[in-house]
């Protein structure tokens, strides 16, 4: 897992450590001390913790003029012991919203689990974007099987051609106009 880091190709367009309206801004990260871990894996130093023992997550793109925000995930997503929804709600995703940000698109590919507990932490997140949206793209068939047992579907748009989505061979505000199509010719069946 060491090997795994985020997507870092757009770093000459976005670097969430030096965005001021990041909860991310001025961290600074070593490339060669291993800290964090998911069940005793070290993990790439890259990675943000936000106090989940086993998800961490990485802010690969934020536009706060078009208020979206891209972001990539690895781990274990536990709301039934850790409560990582409520953590990365009131840590991560608050201080998005309060700048502006509306439209989030979750990159799942590194998501091992899903332990849903109850919905109302991706309710309220819901509630909050407005004319906004939630997007989950390319997290694995069994994780997107537990979302649903869990009603995590009734708020976040996934499936069919965002399950396998090539989403490193587009810029970041190309990806967001093709997944604003998506939805869109989804809303309107």
């Amino acid at each position: 897992m060491q090997h795994i880091e985020p997507y870092y190709n757009w770093r000459d367009l976005y670097i969430s450590e030096e965005d001021d309206r990041s909860p991310f801004y001025g961290r600074i990260y070593s490339e060669f001390e291993y800290s964090n871990t998911i069940y005793n894996f070290y993990i790439h130093p890259q990675w943000d913790d936000f106090d989940s023992p086993t998800l961490y997550l990485k802010i690969i793109f934020a536009d706060y003029e078009t208020e979206f925000a891209i972001i990539e995930l690895i781990g274990e997503w536990n709301d039934c012991i850790n409560n990582d929804i409520m953590l990365l709600k009131r840590d991560i995703i608050d201080q998005l919203i309060d700048n502006g940000i509306n439209k989030f698109l979750l990159i799942g590919e590194n998501v091992l689990n899903f332990h849903g507990s109850d919905d109302s932490y991706y309710q309220e997140w819901y509630d909050d974007v407005d004319e906004g949206w939630l997007c989950a793209m390319n997290f694995r068939p069994h994780v997107l099987s537990e979302f649903n047992n869990f009603n995590i579907d009734s708020y976040f748009i996934y499936g069919g051609e965002l399950d396998e989505f090539p989403w490193r061979t587009y810029e970041p505000n190309h990806l967001m106009d093709k997944i604003e199509s998506v939805i869109s010719r989804r809303l309107m069946i």
